[in-house]
Parts: structure tokens; sequence; C-alpha cells
């Protein structure tokens, strides 16, 4: 996306924000596209709400919370919106607030729309797909991103599940699948 039309999808952004949560204790609004952050994949773009929540974990938590339980109907409107812009968009809420060292990021609430869900079938929610979460260095994030550019994949999870098809059409595979029975039988003589 170029910066002429990201500038006009933040402006926007404020805008329904405002409009969505007037009055609210928002401390910024961002729209964050890839390279800005690590999270972010290729062609999609990071709508985020960061909301005040001073104090301690526990309280923030708490502010957070009770923020998201009155303003639940905005997320959901906003999260809407968000189908209408032209890429793949993920709705955040974060508590901000000073974050001390050992907290986590959070707490967060994240909403992808609609065009980053591929619907039923063999994509992100499809029956018989069990999520995983991965930690993962640069190099391999350049190498998932690698096959989104390409075109192999949508996504980070769908060019993950393409690598590890890629792995099971191997010969060597087949081998090791055998190999593990053995082990796991001789085990079981024990």
């Amino acid at each position: 996306m170029d910066e002429a039309e990201l500038e006009r999808v933040r402006q926007q952004f404020d805008q329904l924000v405002r409009e969505h949560l007037p009055g609210a204790p928002v401390e910024r609004i961002e729209v964050l596209q890839y390279g800005d952050d690590p999270e972010i994949e290729p062609g999609q773009l990071l709508a985020r709400v960061v909301v005040a929540a001073p104090g301690e974990e526990p309280e923030r938590l708490s502010t957070f919370e009770a923020f998201h339980q009155e303003h639940r109907a905005a997320f959901r409107d906003l999260r809407h919106e968000l189908d209408k812009l032209p890429v793949r968009a993920i709705l955040q809420f974060k508590a901000g607030g000073e974050q001390r060292p050992g907290e986590g990021h959070g707490p967060v609430i994240q909403m992808m729309n609609e065009r980053g869900r591929t619907g039923p079938g063999p994509g992100p929610e499809g029956p018989g797909l069990t999520p995983v979460m991965a930690r993962l260095g640069a190099e391999d994030l350049e190498t998932l991103d690698t096959l989104i550019a390409a075109g192999i994949a949508g996504s980070r999870a769908e060019a993950v599940r393409w690598a590890l098809a890629r792995i099971r059409e191997r010969p060597a595979f087949e081998q090791l699948r055998a190999r593990t029975r053995e082990i796991e039988e001789l085990k079981s003589q024990f």
C-alpha cells in the first residue's frame, strides 16, 4: 500500500474510532502495515487502538476489561468497518499505560476482518484444523513472507501448512514415520 493510501486509511480509522468511542480514554490510534511490526503479514494492516489503562498489571487488566464490556458494540462495529478495506486487516485493542519489565504485552483483544478469513473448508478456521502458536525468528518470518509474496500462500499459517505438506511428500519422511512406529512398538514391550 502506498503512503498516500495508507495515510487516507489512517485518517478514516482515526475518525471511525472517535465516532464509535466518543470520550473514551484512548491514548493513541495507529494503522500499521507489513514491516512496521513483525506480527503483521505481507498484504495485511493492523488497526490498533491503545486504551489508557494505568497502574499495576491487575489494575490495568481490570480497567481494560471494563472498557471492553462498556464498548463491546463499538468493538464489533469497528471490526465490520474493516471489511470495507481493500486488504486483510486486524483490529487490535491494547491496554496502554506503562509496561513494567517482566509483564506481558497485554491485555490485548484482536479481531480479524472478513478478508482475513477464508471461510469454511481448508482455511484457517476449517474443520479438522488445530490452532498452533509458534514463536519464530526473523529468518523464519522472512521465509514465510517470501512464500506469501510469491503467491504460494495467502498467510503465514498457510505457508507453514504448505511447508509441512512438502516435508510429508519426501520419501525420507515416510521412513522416519516407520522408524518412529518401530520405536513406539519396542517401548511398549518394556
